[in-house]
């Protein structure tokens, strides 16, 4: 029997939900929606977590019974390679789960895309990105709420963000932040010639409502405007879109994909909540050099990551150096592996 009671510590993990489990019955805690939210959620993350732990306990025994039977030749190294497999998937999800331990780490995100120089080419390029995200969100299983979004004038976006909803949902997309550069012949150019397009990517914590972020209305000019772009079924053809300057800060946020004023406002000062949350997070953190992914021109030199599409397919991580051939697995949203490398480089670097 394999034994790894140690890191797991389910006594603790059982002993912390049920203490959650009794203060969601207690009737009078009902009356706050927002505690209660909070709460509810907080009992799925940690039996989610109970279930991993236990699932990865009884496979770590499965494993090494499985072991003993292919020395004993019952089984052979095909069925063994299988359980091995889904054995080390299964590490790799746990050992996420230790790495993620910031405050911040469990939230939803919220992703801005914003195109580099360029026009049609780089605008592309940031609907590409946008693309791949909203596939590697429907793989997770999470939620894709589409809060602002700015059509090209021919192609692409100029401008858009995104609510993503799911456990560790910002720890995990932190290792996007930054400038992804795109490699290829471009299907705009008659004389298909290769062109490199840049586009920026910002995360930020999705702020839960019992996190108080005080706004002075004063600090706020808010101006409503008709959606313009084609914008599809993201946005409405009426004057309800909503902009939001915070002037002290020269923060600016916006929602055009709700039917009425109020709603578009609401979204949009909660994004806005969300990056002044972000830029307290980063003041408070710059002499520690704890965050990562600062804000560079969309440019040469700064990109975090390459996708090469011309003369040959590779995408690259410039941070870890990890790489892939498979361009198109990338693109359809399977960038866990340059997720997890980022996220352990990270961690080994703030040892």
């Amino acid at each position: 029997m394999i034994k790894l009671g140690g890191i797991f510590d389910l006594e603790a993990k059982d002993a912390y939900l049920n203490n959650l489990k009794d203060q969601i019955s207690d009737p009078s805690l009902w009356d706050n929606n927002k505690k209660t939210t909070s709460i509810m959620k907080e009992i799925s993350m940690c039996e989610k977590d109970i279930d991993l732990r236990k699932n990865l306990s009884e496979k770590a025994s499965d494993v090494k019974v499985m072991f003993e039977f292919l020395n004993d030749g019952q089984i052979d190294e095909k069925e063994f390679s299988k359980e091995l497999e889904y054995f080390s998937k299964l590490i790799k999800e746990f050992e996420l789960k230790l790495i993620l331990n910031s405050p911040n780490d469990s939230k939803d995100a919220i992703i801005s895309i914003h195109p580099g120089a360029g026009g049609t080419e780089s605008q592309d390029w940031a609907q590409m990105l946008y693309r791949m995200y909203s596939m590697w969100t429907e793989s997770k299983g999470f939620k894709f709420n589409v809060i602002d979004f700015q059509s090209g004038d021919e192609a692409g976006i100029k401008d858009c963000t995104i609510e993503i909803v799911g456990d560790y949902a910002y720890g995990l997309l932190q290792s996007e932040i930054g400038i992804h550069r795109l490699v290829r012949i471009s299907p705009f150019d008659s004389n298909s010639r290769r062109h490199t397009s840049f586009a920026s990517v910002s995360v930020y914590p999705s702020i839960d409502e019992d996190v108080e972020i005080e706004i002075n209305q004063k600090d706020l000019r808010i101006d409503t405007f008709r959606s313009s772009g084609a914008g599809g079924q993201h946005v409405n053809k009426t004057d309800s879109a909503i902009r939001i300057t915070h002037i002290p800060t020269g923060t600016v946020t916006q929602c055009q994909t709700q039917r009425s004023q109020h709603k578009n406002k609401e979204q949009a000062l909660k994004v806005l909540k969300s990056k002044l949350y972000q830029i307290e997070i980063e003041k408070q953190a710059e002499s520690k050099k704890i965050l990562e992914g600062e804000k560079k021109d969309i440019a040469w030199g700064n990109q975090i990551r390459s996708y090469v599409f011309h003369p040959y397919n590779m995408i690259k991580d410039h941070r870890t150096k990890f790489e892939v051939g498979n361009v198109k697995a990338v693109m359809d949203g399977n960038i866990d592996d340059f997720m997890y490398s980022y996220l352990l480089d990270k961690m080994e670097k703030n040892k």
